[in-house]
């Protein structure tokens, strides 16, 4: 097996893929790459073969039979089932299949009863395959379905695995040539329509997820923790599947895992909002998730009234409010980290004090120095100015 795939590596390298060159075949009779728990059921659907048949007799000495003789449309059909029919079998076995059930039947069929044989099923794989393509190019059945005539009758575990497929097709597009293309969509089906033409995962007989070893991206239980690493190191593999939106709707905080935080988060919550502000920002707002709930529970009242008395969660009086200004002093902690007071406050709490008509009224909250500079401030962004000063007010044309 392992020669057979090195020619068929090497003749995708070289750009052969047209040339008349037969591939020794493998020696297992498990098809390459089959190292795993069988084919993919939403790839390969289950059959039903209530049917009695050994390709060793048929393929071995004395008779020899190859493939094609069973299967004739394999080299010219591109994804129908290869099954033979019943005139096929008649031609060498003289058997009858004229729609009478007699007891002969039972020779090859398994379940004849009340004159009715159940039928064989073999669903068309939710895949993108034409064996005329292969069979042109001198790729023989083996190196697809592995030495058949090694086993009795042929089920789904002589259906080829992705693995094998990838020792030609996982070559990058520049080296393999030819039509052996390492994108997903080669083999698999794509959603048409949808955003981006991603490879379709739903299917009736479920969803379609890698396997472990591509790229290390089996979705298990632990693939929450692991997907950051897998999509760093590859970003295109996960995009033949999600769009940019899949993405985002998690990490911008719009779907919330409960798994981001521990179960006891509500009591931990406080001393990491304020050391990482920026991080609890990146799926929370303060004014809308913050806080409404600190609100809601009591925590908190907004405006200046609600922080004099006991329990309050500034610094006293003579620190937060009192001149002079000093290390503390709201102004400065304002100045510094404006989120952290957002996170409880809103504009209008500001204005109370800072307002030109508020109770704290000519305690502006510009800079010294400010009225050089206010023109430019107020063409880049007049609204904060509007917050306290009407418009129309004399003040502003100072700064027109």
């Amino acid at each position: 097996m392992r020669a057979g795939l090195a020619v068929c590596t090497v003749l995708v390298g070289l750009g052969v893929w047209g040339e008349a060159v037969a591939l020794p075949p493998p020696v297992t009779k498990a098809p390459p790459g089959s190292d795993d728990t069988g084919p993919s059921g939403v790839i390969f659907p289950e059959q039903q073969l209530p049917l009695r048949f050994d390709h060793r007799k048929h393929a071995t000495a004395p008779l020899g039979l190859s493939c094609t003789s069973c299967h004739p449309g394999a080299g010219l059909a591109a994804n129908a089932p290869m099954l033979p029919r019943g005139a096929t079998c008649d031609a060498c076995h003289g058997s009858k299949h004229d729609g009478v059930v007699s007891g002969a039947c039972a020779f090859c069929h398994v379940g004849v009863e009340q004159g009715r044989v159940r039928p064989v099923r073999i669903p068309r794989g939710n895949l993108v395959f034409s064996h005329r393509k292969h069979a042109v190019r001198n790729i023989a059945c083996p190196h697809c379905h592995g030495d058949v005539t090694a086993v009795g009758l042929a089920t789904r575990e002589q259906l080829p695995r992705m693995r094998g497929c990838l020792v030609c097709h996982g070559r990058p597009d520049a080296a393999s040539r030819g039509d052996a293309h390492s994108a997903c969509e080669t083999c698999h089906l794509r959603n048409v329509g949808e955003e981006g033409g991603r490879i379709r995962t739903v299917y009736r007989e479920g969803v379609l997820y890698p396997p472990r070893w591509l790229g290390d991206a089996s979705h298990t239980a632990d693939f929450v923790e692991r997907h950051k690493a897998v999509a760093g190191l590859d970003s295109a593999l996960c995009a033949n599947c999600h769009v940019e939106r899949f993405c985002t709707d998690c990490h911008d905080g719009r779907v919330r895992p409960r798994r981001v935080h521990p179960n006891d988060y509500v009591s931990m919550h406080p001393v990491e909002a304020r050391t990482m502000a920026t991080r609890c920002g990146s799926c929370h707002r303060e004014q809308t998730f913050c806080l409404g709930c600190h609100q809601r529970l009591g925590v908190t009242r907004t405006g200046p009234p609600s922080a004099r008395g006991g329990g309050r969660f500034h610094p006293s009086k003579a620190i937060w409010s009192d001149a002079p200004r000093k290390p503390g002093h709201h102004a400065m902690e304002a100045t510094r980290n404006l989120e952290a007071c957002v996170g409880c406050h809103i504009e209008r709490d500001c204005v109370v004090c800072h307002g030109a008509l508020g109770i704290g009224a000519g305690r502006s909250p510009h800079p010294s120095g400010f009225a050089s500079s206010c023109a430019s401030a107020m063409r880049r962004n007049p609204r904060p100015c509007f917050v306290c000063h009407a418009p129309g007010a004399e003040v502003l044309g100072r700064c027109l």
